[in-house]
């Protein structure tokens, strides 16, 4: 899906959380090398300009840059990285992240519902709730199996590239014959709305309006996730959900709630609908060459309140513990199961 009338550039709701970095073991580079003023004024300006939520988050960017100033212009070589990873910690936004030479990107603050549902998801738990072994797609990001009184299961690993677009297809129509399906989408990292519209498209009976697409103030015109071929799958759906689903998988989960025979179980979504970008529009590179990223999407529920931090809520919460999973259990599984065999 592409936006109407803003811009000819693609759609992308970024990526997710890989952990948090504390910039300890950095190399600190003599300080006639750096420019770490004109870094720290670019990032300060970026955030200023496109972060779409400082209202929202009730932040004084403008307080901030007066305490983090001193600290930019007392840093020496790479100790600006410390700087940076704080200030932009100010904005506690999953989304948000810089790369160091070498190590690749790091996001200064993590949602705390992802910190607190980590260990809540196990697929060595998932597989001995069936009687065969699970399949792979051919790329191996989704798998898929059928459980006990002919319930379909589905898990996908992320909403990257364009692999939901080639093989999803496939994968639902060896669900055709199911009477429910658990759509997993635990533990998700985010990808972009070619590959949302992908999955949701195969449970529409007609043409369901996308969230709204807000960008500096002004709505996005979009066109409708349409229905894909002549059998959408109109049985009973269960999709799981807890704090790792995040962003792309955020946005699926909202859209397929929108629906009367799907039914969300699990936990609140982590919280991260600041992570959409248009074109390059959130991809900075500084005048050192250090690279940043920053949502400059505000994407909305139906409701009308951004995901961001509030998360998407189940229609039913089922909580999971970390004992459960040690014991071998996944209540949220069996609790599915349960829902699509008695209603």
């Amino acid at each position: 899906m592409r936006p109407g009338s803003r811009t000819a550039g693609s759609l992308t709701l970024l990526l997710l959380i890989n952990g948090v970095t504390a910039c300890a073991d950095l190399v600190v580079k003599p300080p006639e090398s750096d420019l770490n003023m004109e870094d720290f004024e670019a990032v300060w300006n970026a955030v200023d300009t496109i972060y779409p939520y400082l209202e929202f988050k009730q932040i004084d960017w403008d307080s901030i840059y007066t305490t983090f100033r001193p600290r930019a212009e007392a840093a020496h070589g790479d100790e600006i990285y410390r700087v940076l990873h704080d200030l932009l910690y100010q904005l506690r936004d999953g989304h948000v992240s810089y790369t160091t030479p070498g190590g690749g990107e790091r996001y200064p603050w993590i949602p705390p519902r992802r910190l607190r549902d980590q260990g809540l998801y196990n697929p060595f738990v998932v597989r001995g709730y069936f009687e065969k072994d699970l399949q792979l797609s051919p790329n191996g990001k989704i798998e898929y199996g059928i459980l006990p009184d002919n319930i379909g299961y589905i898990f996908l690993a992320d909403f990257h590239k364009d692999y939901l677009i080639r093989d999803f297809p496939a994968v639902m129509r060896s669900m055709s014959a199911t009477t429910g399906l658990i759509l997993d989408i635990r533990q998700r990292v985010g990808g972009d709305t070619g590959n949302i519209a992908a999955v949701v498209s195969h449970f529409l009976t007609e043409p369901l309006p996308w969230f709204e697409f807000i960008y500096q103030g002004e709505p996005i015109v979009t066109t409708p996730c349409q229905p894909r071929g002549s059998s959408p799958y109109t049985n009973p759906v269960v999709v799981l959900i807890n704090g790792l689903t995040f962003s792309a998988g955020e946005a699926c989960t909202e859209m397929l709630k929108q629906l009367p025979h799907v039914t969300a179980v699990g936990d609140t979504t982590g919280g991260g609908s600041a992570g959409g970008t248009i074109s390059d529009t959130g991809r900075h590179i500084l005048p050192s060459g250090k690279r940043i990223e920053i949502g400059t999407l505000d994407l909305r529920r139906y409701d009308g309140l951004p995901w961001e931090w509030l998360g998407i809520p189940p229609d039913i919460r089922v909580v999971q513990t970390e004992a459960d999973i040690s014991t071998g259990r996944d209540r949220q599984i069996e609790f599915a199961i349960e829902l699509l065999i008695n209603g």
